[in-house]
């Protein structure tokens, strides 16, 4: 027998489940078919794991320097057995809370691997689906009027680097290791890659981060990935811009052996371990999207503004689709896609007033356009920059490397971007996300009386100097 439903999602990750708790908020019949645990990558795998173990090596580097406080320790040691053990519970609470909100908002989780089937017996439209439940019991059939798709992604591999889990891994190996390497080449300097280079760094792994293209972090401002490299070789990564690894160099001996071209030379590096970090790609395999008219364009799957499919009772959502693969963007396509399924009329999200964060140390956060994108638009620009070292709180804390950044358009004042780099910029960037929302101009962000002394001060110090006002620079 079938069980109907209004709404039935493929994939409890961030997404996901955010979709299930709307539909269930707006009286829709609800089901979430997940092969896992519900949560996902973000929750297991990515987001939550990574930043408990950044956590851990933060507290761990503050330790070692407490004497720079008047705080006198000795022999700091690091129980890397503990770190895992924490990661894991932190990962616990907060899925046994996510299991909590689906029995609150009566919905039905499938544990079991789901695929859309064409039309059928079920249903004359495609969207009927098959689940293939983990326990060994018969396939249970779900006949949902709408579908979200919402199935994730997995770390990229390099051809010809494959990953064996021992020497070679990805982010996913990494978070689970029993003991850290005492040296790892991280093939990748973006998000990810630039993360693990500044975490194992912090925990006395000596690091070597290879990066394709120029510079670290190429979606970010220049200015912003200029100054990362800066902090991280401070900190004794080694870094190589501009490397082409050879995978076809790859040799194991008990260690990793291999090459990058850079400088029109090839060199050679060694180290424990290999960290894939090359990015994700999208799960839209096995989940029957070939009984469906549902377009495959650049190997994610298409959606228009309300995340509809060319199946128009399907949608889809998250790191599937392509674009900014982040949890918080994940939870607001969801809210958005069901509330149009519902027969609401939610605004169109705007990319560039999405917040972007990276949680390396110094943390970076950004919102709108990059310094380069703003001249490539055309537009005639004015910018503010202030230091965190001309901020009290900064210099009490102890961390007061990086600046914040401030775009405007010298035409119209509008907000173009704020770029930050320095001490709990992910925090921060909260308030550059609201005057974005607000259509806010600097002058509004510099009139704003910021408390002293605290870090965002260093936002309004940069709105002001927009126009070169800055009061204490």
């Amino acid at each position: 027998m079938a069980n109907e439903y209004d709404v039935v999602i493929l994939g409890g990750g961030t997404g996901g489940y955010v979709a299930a708790i709307r539909a269930s908020q707006l009286g829709l019949k609800t089901a979430i078919v997940e092969k896992n645990k519900l949560g996902g990558t973000c929750l297991h795998q990515g987001c939550i794991p990574s930043k408990a173990l950044l956590r851990s090596a933060e507290v761990y580097r503050t330790a070692k320097k407490s004497a720079d406080f008047g705080v006198i320790t000795s022999d700091v040691k690091l129980d890397f057995a503990k770190i895992q053990e924490r990661k894991k519970s932190i990962i616990q609470q907060l899925y046994t809370g996510v299991q909590y909100l689906m029995k609150k908002g009566k919905i039905d989780v499938f544990e079991g691997t789901g695929r859309i089937l064409g039309p059928s017996i079920f249903s004359p439209m495609p969207g009927t689906i098959s689940v293939e439940m983990n326990n060994g019991d018969e396939n249970e059939m779900l006949v949902p009027k709408n579908v979200i798709i919402a199935t994730g992604s997995r770390p990229k591999t390099l051809q010809g680097l494959k990953v064996d889990g021992q020497y070679v891994i990805s982010s996913e190996e990494a978070l689970k290791m029993n003991a850290l390497p005492k040296s790892i080449i991280i093939i990748g300097g973006g998000v990810i890659g630039a993360e693990w280079a500044s975490m194992l760094s912090d925990l006395d792994v000596d690091v070597t981060l290879l990066e394709y293209s120029n510079v670290l972090i190429p979606t970010e401002d220049k200015e912003i990935s200029k100054e990362l490299q800066k902090q991280l070789e401070k900190k004794g990564v080694k870094v190589v811009t501009g490397a082409n690894v050879l995978p076809e160099t790859l040799t194991i001996n008990g260690s990793v052996s291999i090459q990058a071209k850079y400088k029109e030379e090839n060199h050679t590096f060694i180290g424990e371990k290999v960290l894939l970090s090359v990015g994700r790609t999208a799960n839209i395999e096995g989940i029957g999207l070939e009984n469906t008219d549902i377009v495959i364009e650049k190997n994610v799957i298409k959606t228009n503004s309300f995340y509809q499919t060319k199946e128009q009772h399907i949608y889809a959502i998250g790191d599937c689709i392509g674009g900014l693969q982040l949890a918080h963007v994940a939870s607001h396509e969801a809210i958005k896609a069901v509330e149009h399924l519902a027969g609401l009329s939610p605004d169109v999200m705007n990319d560039k007033k999405i917040p972007k964060c990276i949680y390396t140390s110094p943390e970076i956060a950004s919102i709108g356009l990059t310094e380069e994108e703003a001249k490539e638009k055309g537009y005639s620009i004015k910018k503010g920059k202030f230091s965190f070292k001309a901020i009290g709180k900064a210099l009490v804390y102890g961390e007061h490397e990086g600046f914040v950044k401030i775009i405007s358009d010298s035409k119209t004042d509008d907000l173009l971007g704020v770029h930050i780099i320095g001490p709990h910029a992910t925090d921060m960037i909260g308030e550059a996300a609201l005057a974005s929302v607000l259509d806010a101009t600097a002058w509004e962000i510099g009139s704003t009386i910021h408390a002293h002394p605290t870090l965002t001060e260093a936002i309004g110090e940069a709105a002001l100097a927009v126009d070169g006002n800055a009061i204490h620079g």
